[in-house]
């Protein structure tokens, strides 16, 4: 075993670039590329592409559980779940504003975060929700699904808009 209580981290010329004092705001850049697999979620995925949003059921019939987002088992029973092609109308069951978002996100904010939930579906689904301001959202909105027309393989591949004509 080697110590060396001299050691030292590596010096480079980048610093923090400050913006405020305070309260300390300093800007951080943060860059990654990763490669992961949607594994037994692909079909959800895949699915946006062709204007579906799939969630999964219990195939237990005394339990038949329908899951706004996909699992591979139901929580209830402990079943195996199949696909199951969700509505693209929904209501609003909860929303909230987010004034801070990760990387992506952050020129868009604020931006609506709605709970949507669908006839006929036990649990509910997360999805940005646009085209009307935060102080005309109202729990039971009537929405409906849009998709990318350029697909990104990714949740907001999916997002909700309000449904003029079923108001």
């Amino acid at each position: 075993m080697t110590l060396n209580p001299d050691a030292k981290m590596e010096e480079t010329q980048k610093g923090a670039e400050v913006y405020n004092v305070d309260p300390l705001i300093v800007k951080s850049h943060y860059e990654i590329d990763y490669i992961h697999s949607y594994a037994q979620d692909s079909e959800f995925f895949r699915a946006l592409g062709k204007k579906k949003l799939m969630g999964s059921k219990c195939t237990n019939k005394k339990c038949g559980y329908v899951y706004a987002t996909p699992r591979g088992h139901c929580m209830i029973c402990g079943s195996e779940t199949e696909w199951y092609e969700l509505p693209n109308h929904g209501k609003v069951h909860a929303f909230t504003t987010c004034f801070f978002g990760g990387e992506e996100f952050l020129s868009e904010t604020p931006f609506n975060l709605a709970m949507i939930e669908f006839e006929g579906v036990n649990s509910l689904f997360m999805a940005r929700l646009i085209g009307a301001d935060a102080e005309d959202l109202y729990i039971g909105m009537p929405v409906k699904a849009k998709f990318r027309r350029n697909q990104k393989f990714s949740p907001t591949d999916v997002y909700f808009v309000p449904d003029v004509a079923k108001k």
